[in-house]
């Protein structure tokens, strides 16, 4: 299994922090039918995508971007001592797995430029910082942390209600440092790295283009979480914020980067995670390279 890839002049590490069952595949979509599952559970089990109990499997990883000039992670996963009773996996996690992955993909924290969140949740903001003498600091010392600013805004009002851990340990504590940078969707890194926005899973969300003069990668973020959305792309989690805006934002990504070269890498989809769209009758596929 490979955990680089070169498109053009970007060089792309994946750096997993888990590959693992997640939920049963009718509790995360409900609008899935038994009969629809079975329909699509031989291919599904066949790509590492459902067990065989039909519980999902995801992988939570995070990607980083070489391009000629910078050094760029896309969302930074679970994070270790983050309190996270509601996901076993999660909660008070203090292995070195990621780190080790980021070491064995030839960086340090030193040497991250950028850390651009796709959105804010808990999942993909969690080495956003780490505990060092009982304070959250920003794990990537030398980095400017990219944040949407209605995305920021969205959780701001959220955290003001009730706390948002994953918020307050993660997010905030960037702010703090003065390490954070609100931007709105023309934002542009040099000539390698634009936004594209995907709203519907979050309000802010945003998937994030990365080449010169056109689209040679893209990270899609959660605008889709399994293989079974490509094939389906009205199909939405119950974590979206707005369904209805996700699947119609999903099905305007497949249809953007469908029959292109651009190299379409996946948040969750189980490894390799990343492929090239393809039509398939009335969806898609994404056709691992």
């Amino acid at each position: 299994m490979s955990l680089k890839f070169t498109v053009g002049d970007l060089t792309i590490h994946r750096i997993i922090e888990q590959e693992t069952s997640f939920l049963p595949a009718l509790d995360m979509f409900p609008a899935l039918t038994p009969e629809q599952l079975a329909e699509n559970r031989a291919w599904m089990r066949e790509a590492g995508a459902l067990d065989v109990g039909d519980t999902l499997i995801l992988c939570f990883q995070s990607y980083v971007v070489k391009t000629p000039h910078h050094t760029i992670l896309v969302d930074s996963c679970i994070g270790n001592d983050k309190p996270r009773p509601l996901r076993p996996k999660w909660n008070m996690k203090t292995d070195n797995g990621y780190m080790r992955a980021l070491a064995s993909a030839g960086f340090s924290v030193d040497d991250i430029d950028f850390v651009m969140c796709t959105h804010l949740h808990v999942d993909h903001v969690g080495w956003n910082t780490r505990l060092e003498n009982g304070r959250w600091l920003p794990t990537f010392p030398n980095a400017r942390y990219v944040f949407g600013k209605s995305e920021f805004d969205y959780w701001t009002e959220q955290n003001a209600k009730a706390e948002v851990p994953p918020f307050a340990d993660s997010v905030l504590p960037v702010v703090a440092a003065r390490q954070a940078e609100m931007v709105r969707d023309d934002y542009e890194i040099g000539d390698h790295l634009r936004i594209l926005p995907t709203p519907g899973h979050t309000p802010g969300h945003m998937a994030f283009a990365f080449g010169r003069g056109r689209d040679l990668a893209v990270v899609s973020g959660d605008l889709m979480h399994t293989p079974l959305q490509t094939r389906y792309p009205e199909l939405s989690p119950r974590f979206d914020v707005d369904a209805a805006q996700a699947a119609k934002t999903r099905r305007a990504f497949l249809e953007r980067y469908c029959d292109t070269d651009t190299l379409c890498c996946t948040a969750h989809f189980p490894s390799p995670s990343t492929g090239k769209i393809r039509r398939s009758g009335k969806g898609f596929t994404c056709e691992a390279m």
